[in-house]
């Protein structure tokens, strides 16, 4: 059974940094693309980065990119998400999820598995 697991989420204040991390396990079979995704209340969940399973092709969402860095480690299998100069508008709850097609794709709906999500909240 997959599981994803989040952890690193809290409270920052704004222009802070913040690292989260995807722990998986149970997974036998592969590709592994993995995502990060985020949700705000009232808001549609919209993706922050994806990373391919060798970790050689990354996208991330819109104005992502120059605040936030996926990455992975196989060793641990793990997936980290770096965010820095955080503002107000990135308070939600964020995701990791797996999507195991052949290639990486950026759409919620199309990964299959999710963890639970971790809560960053970011205050003034």
């Amino acid at each position: 059974q997959v599981q994803l697991r989040e952890s690193g989420g809290g409270l920052v204040q704004a222009g802070g940094s913040l690292s989260l991390s995807c722990a998986l396990s149970g997974d036998n079979f592969s590709p592994k693309h993995m995502g990060w995704f985020r949700q705000a209340p009232g808001k549609e969940r919209e993706l922050v980065a994806a990373i391919s399973d060798a970790g050689w092709t990354i996208r991330y969402g819109n104005s992502m990119k120059d605040r936030f860095t996926i990455s992975r480690d196989h060793a641990e299998n793990t997936v980290i998400l770096q965010m820095k100069n955080l503002i107000l508008e990135d308070t939600a709850v964020y995701y990791c999820a797996l999507d195991a097609s052949a290639g990486l794709r950026t759409v919620a709906a199309d990964h299959e598995f999710w963890g639970q999500g971790t809560q960053v909240t970011v205050s003034s």
